[in-house]
C-alpha cells in the first residue's frame, strides 16, 4: 500500500461525489483537487456506494480491497470471452495476469474509475456472446456513464446491431443505451441540462503535455493544435470506414444490405461453426476500440486498461504459425515496456506507435471479411436463442 500514490485521485473522486453526496445537483458545482468533474453520472452513483463503504473515502486498503476482487472479476470475464472464442493460446494467459506492472497499479495502486468502466463492458460483451443484446446494451450503457472511452467500441456495436437486427430491429437496442443515460442523469438535467451536458460528454477536453504516453515525440504546440486534433479524427473515421467496408462486412453484399430487415437477406455460405461467429462478434468490438486508441488525441498512464485485455486477441486472431508466436509475444512486452516509461520519452513514444502500426497491419493483411448469415449462433439451448435475442 502506497497512500501517496493512491490518494492524489481516490481523493479527488472521493471530493467529487461529496458534493453530491450533500445535495449538490449542479454539475458544475462538483469539483475535487485535481479539478472539476468530467465524468458522466454513472460514476458518481458508483463511487457514491465507494465513499460510504470506506468511511467517506478514509479507508482506502478497504478500497484496495476492492478494486482486487474488480480485478479478478474482470480477468474472469476476459478469459470467458476468450475460452469461447477460442483463439488464443492458453500460455498467453500468464502474461495477461502477470506480465503487466501498469495494469496492477491502475486497478488496486490508483483506483482509477477506468477499470470499472472496462469491467462493466466486458460484462455487456459477454452478454452479447449469449445473444442477451438488449441486456448487453443496458450494460455497455452503463460502462459508458463511468467513462466515455467506452464509445470506441460503440462503431463496432453499431455495425453488429444492424447486421443481426437491421435498421428498424437497431432502434430499440438504442433505445435502451439513450433511455438509461437519461434516467441516470435525470437529477442533474432537471437542475442544470447544459451544465450536466457540457461537463459529462465534453469531446473537446484539452489534455497536458505532460502526461502524453503516445505523442511525447511531437512539439507541445502540435499536440495542443486544433488542426492535429482534427487530423487524429479524419484518420480515425477514415480507418472506421475501411475496416467496415473491408474487414468487418461479407465483399459479397453491399454494405447498405444491413440497413434490410435480416430476413430478406441472402444467406451466408457456407454456414459458420458457434466459435467463428463469436469470434467475428469480439473481432469487431475489440478492433473498433483499437482504431481508436490508435488515433486518440493523447493516451495517459490510466488509459492502458482501455485496451491491455484486448491485445492479445488482436494479435492472436488471425492464423498463426509455431514461429509466429514470439514476434507477437515480445511486440507485447515492448508495449508494456512503453507503458511503464515514465515519464514517457521521444523514443518510448515512437516505439509505442510502430508496435500500434504493426498490429494493424496484421489485422488488415491477416483477416478477411466473414460471411455471417442473419441467424444467431447455436446455443447449447436452442429453445431459449429467440427469448434472449429481445
Amino acid at each position: 500500500r502506497r497512500p501517496a500514490d493512491t490518494e492524489i485521485d481516490w481523493k479527488a473522486y472521493m471530493q467529487e461525489v461529496e458534493g453530491f453526496a450533500n445535495g449538490t445537483l449542479d454539475y458544475t458545482r462538483l469539483k475535487g483537487d485535481t479539478g472539476p468533474l468530467v465524468y458522466p453520472a454513472g460514476f458518481v452513483y458508483i463511487f457514491l456506494g465507494l465513499y460510504y463503504a470506506t468511511g467517506r473515502g478514509s479507508d482506502i486498503r478497504l478500497a484496495q480491497y476492492l478494486f482486487a476482487g474488480l480485478y479478478l472479476l474482470n480477468l474472469l470475464l476476459v478469459f470467458r470471452i476468450y475460452c469461447r472464442t477460442s483463439k488464443v493460446p492458453p500460455y498467453v494467459f500468464f502474461f495477461m495476469c502477470c506480465a503487466s506492472y501498469r495494469i496492477h497499479s491502475i486497478f488496486v495502486l490508483r483506483l482509477f474509475n477506468d477499470p470499472v468502466a472496462m469491467a462493466i463492458l466486458f460484462v455487456a460483451i459477454n452478454l452479447f456472446l449469449e445473444e442477451r443484446w438488449s441486456w448487453g446494451c443496458l450494460l455497455f450503457s452503463l460502462a459508458v456513464s463511468v467513462k466515455m472511452n467506452i464509445l470506441l467500441f460503440a462503431p463496432g456495436l453499431l455495425f453488429l446491431l444492424l447486421q443481426r437486427f437491421g435498421l428498424l430491429g437497431c432502434i430499440p437496442k438504442l433505445c435502451i443505451c439513450a433511455l438509461l443515460q437519461v434516467v441516470l442523469g435525470l437529477p442533474f438535467l432537471l437542475v442544470n441540462p447544459v451544465g450536466y451536458l457540457t461537463r459529462s460528454f465534453d469531446l473537446g477536453r484539452q489534455f497536458q503535455f505532460k502526461w502524453t504516453v503516445n505523442w511525447r515525440f511531437l512539439p507541445e504546440e502540435v499536440f495542443q493544435n486544433r488542426v492535429f486534433h482534427a487530423a487524429l479524427l479524419l484518420a480515425h473515421l477514415a480507418g472506421l470506414g475501411l475496416f467496415a467496408l473491408h474487414r468487418w462486412h461479407s465483399s459479397k453484399e453491399n454494405i447498405l444490405t444491413l440497413l434490410k430487415d435480416p430476413a430478406k437477406r441472402k444467406p451466408a455460405s457456407p454456414r459458420l461453426t458457434v466459435n467463428n461467429i463469436l469470434a467475428w462478434i469480439v473481432f469487431i468490438l475489440f478492433s473498433s476500440n483499437f482504431l481508436g486508441v490508435c488515433c486518440s488525441r493523447s493516451l495517459h498512464y490510466q488509459f492502458y486498461v482501455w485496451y491491455f485485455h484486448t491485445l492479445p486477441y488482436l494479435l492472436w486472431c488471425t492464423p498463426t504459425t509455431k514461429l509466429a508466436h514470439m514476434p507477437k509475444v515480445l511486440l507485447l512486452g515492448v508495449i508494456e515496456l512503453c507503458w511503464n516509461t515514465y515519464p514517457s520519452t521521444v523514443c518510448s513514444s515512437l516505439s509505442l506507435h510502430i508496435c500500434h502500426g504493426l498490429i494493424l497491419l496484421q489485422l488488415w493483411y491477416g483477416t478477411a471479411p466473414t460471411p455471417v448469415s442473419h441467424t444467431p449462433p447455436p446455443s447449447r439451448k436452442p429453445t431459449a436463442i429467440s427469448k434472449k435475442a429481445q
